[in-house]
């Protein structure tokens, strides 16, 4: 909250620029409304810092309200900022978020999730707490926040960000779902032949440590050399360039946490489960899909969540091969030197590995504790 309080009173807030393509103005908070409105605003996390000096139960919960309260306000505090510095003969400007607010942002958040765990509450109470956070933005998008450049980026890609979305989320889903059942398939494998083992890891480790730039360049020739040969992979789609080198790069990068935590998991069942499970007279199979793969489970989600949030990001890069995906509006961006196309591109990518890393955490934690909360 101190770093906050100097980038609130230190760093560029807002820039106003009179179009998308001239360098905007930069304001600070106090350039905006006064020195008295800024020492007054920079209030609320002074009074977080105090809360926080000697934390009790009912302290931290008044200082959760007060962080929760910051982050609503946000939104409207850039709403008064587009009224103080809109220019009515210039409707074509447009106000950016400067450096002050994203810190503020990124602050504000992780004192949240620190106040969430310190105070011992569910990651889905966590998430509630974002919900007044998110209608804040939504309203003030809706009725004051027109000129924030961000947002006409979007209103004027908004069918292609749709699009750009659906085909990321489709491009993980279908990389994260095969490197799954290729990783069991060679966690098992290596279960069964311990020489496979140490050949398989060696694979997938030297994977790991290519590029992904390389990786896609690698790539492009062989596809390219067999879809020219083979008529049912080009009417497939399949090409030197496009989804496939992204989806087969993409499992490529996945398969070894996937593979090492499937193994791990499956390998770190007590002996004595095991043998408890024979001694009530279950077959092989029924031990391993009753017992073996239940208690394997949680670790193998971590496996999962390790790999879609590493996905996510990949498939970002994939945009230089023209696999689509939100990654096409980052390069666009700085291809044209525009930061708020960057930011489309970027924030969205940012905002779905958190929901999944949370998401698949909490069900992971959920099965780890036999079902209970």
């Amino acid at each position: 909250m101190l770093a906050g309080v100097l980038a609130w009173l230190a760093l560029d807030a807002v820039s106003v620029a009179p179009n998308r393509l001239v360098a905007g103005t930069p304001h600070r908070a106090h350039e905006v409304h006064g020195w008295w409105a800024a020492l007054l605003a920079s209030l609320p996390m002074l009074a977080v810092m105090g809360l926080a000096w000697r934390p009790d139960t009912r302290r931290l919960q008044a200082a959760l309200v007060v962080v929760v309260g910051l982050l609503v306000m946000m939104p409207l505090w850039l709403a008064t900022a587009v009224a103080a510095l809109a220019d009515p003969d210039m409707p074509q400007a447009r106000l950016g978020i400067g450096a002050s607010l994203w810190l503020l942002l990124f602050l504000w958040l992780l004192v949240l999730i620190e106040l969430r765990t310190r105070l011992g509450l569910a990651r889905t109470f966590g998430w509630l707490l974002l919900l007044p956070v998110v209608c804040a933005w939504w309203l003030s998008l809706s009725l004051w926040l027109e000129p924030l450049a961000l947002y006409r980026e979007y209103q004027g890609r908004s069918d292609q960000f749709a699009s750009a979305l659906v085909y990321h989320l489709a491009l993980v889903g279908a990389a994260v779902g095969a490197s799954l059942l290729l990783g069991i398939v060679l966690a098992l494998g290596m279960r069964r032949y311990p020489g496979m083992r140490k050949a398989g890891f060696g694979v997938l480790n030297f994977v790991q440590t290519i590029p992904s730039l390389a990786l896609f360049g690698l790539l492009l020739a062989p596809l390219a050399w067999l879809a020219s040969r083979v008529d049912w992979l080009a009417s497939m789609g399949v090409s030197g360039i496009g989804w496939a080198p992204a989806w087969l790069a993409l499992v490529g990068y996945s398969l070894l946490p996937m593979v090492r935590n499937t193994y791990v998991a499956l390998e770190g069942v007590e002996p004595a489960v095991i043998e408890s499970a024979r001694g009530m007279g279950m077959s092989r199979r029924q031990t391993f899909l009753q017992v073996r793969l239940p208690l394997a489970l949680p670790v193998v989600l971590e496996g999962v969540r390790i790999t879609t949030v590493q996905a996510i990001g990949l498939t970002a890069v994939a945009a230089l091969i023209g696999a689509g995906g939100l990654g096409t509006f980052i390069f666009q961006g700085l291809g044209q030197a525009a930061m708020d196309l960057v930011l489309l591109g970027a924030l969205p990518i940012i905002a779905l590995a958190m929901i999944a890393d949370a998401l698949l955490g909490a069900l992971a934690e959920r099965l780890r504790h036999g079902g209970t909360p």
